[in-house]
């Protein structure tokens, strides 16, 4: 079984869909796009620099929209689709996308108002991420705990991510847990958790609006590693998960447990196949980062590859 995951916040860098707007369409489509998300992603994704790329209301359209215009090359590329999709984070909105249970256009207006719904939740407040990396997970939840930080992310391969107040991210990072290292994140706010909770509702509102059908692939939720058969079902959880923690660790073990033989990452790539490499050793897996890397990820899917 071969599988499409889609990558979260944090996976762009300055440029990255330039090489991606050679393909036949693929301008007009994230023109499209643009639009629909009320971002212009055709400069931040090819001019616009890293501060300013790192925005949360122009970030995650752009990685959710190079998610779409891989997913729609790959779609292109062979006649056999993945059997399944997952995403990470705003990911989620990709997987739903390619899963049929949203639309394209639907897609990408969810994703602009999630943007800026979370940019302005993180606003209200001095809040931030940090990944902790190594030492043994409970003591680490505990050591969160202690600090009123939320794992917001469980990333598995030995990384959490905690959130919360900077103030007690600094303590964190200055007295960590035992065998740990603390990176802070460039992220302007306390994703995944209770700050969120505005971001929350705003979404709700939104998806209420949005015309939804059961996934045609198997389709995995952050939520807790599980699959969802019904598209209404997905998109709840997917509003729910703006502020709760992302359980990706739990996918991975669902991939296991599944019998999942190779993971396809779409653009912007890497992250994710990254994990899979230290928590699913010897799967392969192909990150799909540019069009050149197309071919590989055809190649996976009709069993062609190395």
């Amino acid at each position: 079984m071969i599988i499409a995951v889609f990558p979260g916040q944090g996976s762009q860098t300055p440029g990255f869909l330039t090489p991606w707007l050679e393909l036949e369409g693929a301008r007009e489509r994230l023109e499209r796009y643009s639009e629909l998300a009320e971002v212009d992603l055709v400069a931040a994704g090819t001019e616009w620099d890293a501060d300013r790329i790192r925005d949360t209301q122009v970030a995650q359209p752009l990685i959710v929209a190079a998610s779409l215009l891989s997913w729609h090359a790959l779609d292109a590329a062979t006649a056999i689709a993945p059997a399944g999709v997952a995403g990470h984070s705003v990911g989620e909105i990709a997987a739903l996308v390619a899963s049929g249970a949203i639309s394209d256009d639907d897609g990408m207006r969810l994703v602009g108002i999630r943007g800026r719904a979370m940019a302005g939740a993180a606003a209200a407040e001095q809040t931030g991420m940090s990944a902790v990396l190594g030492g043994d997970q409970d003591a680490v939840v505990a050591r969160l705990a202690e600090l009123d930080l939320t794992p917001a992310n469980y990333n598995g391969g030995g990384q959490i991510v905690a959130a919360g107040a900077l103030g007690a991210l600094q303590t964190l990072a200055a007295e960590p847990p035992a065998s740990t290292r603390v990176i802070p994140l460039q992220v302007a706010g306390a994703f995944h958790t209770r700050f969120m909770a505005s971001a929350v509702d705003t979404l709700r509102d939104a998806a209420g609006e949005v015309e939804v059908a059961d996934p045609t692939l198997m389709l995995w939720t952050n939520r807790d590693g599980s699959t969802v058969t019904s598209g209404s079902t997905a998109v709840g959880y997917l509003v729910d998960q703006v502020a709760s923690p992302v359980r990706w660790d739990l996918c991975m073990a669902s991939f296991a447990e599944r019998g999942v033989t190779g993971i396809i990452e779409l653009s912007p790539a890497g992250t994710l196949t990254g994990l899979a490499k230290r928590a699913l050793r010897g799967t392969p897996t192909v990150a799909v980062k540019t069009p050149d890397d197309l071919a590989a990820a055809a190649a996976l899917l009709t069993g062609d590859h190395a």
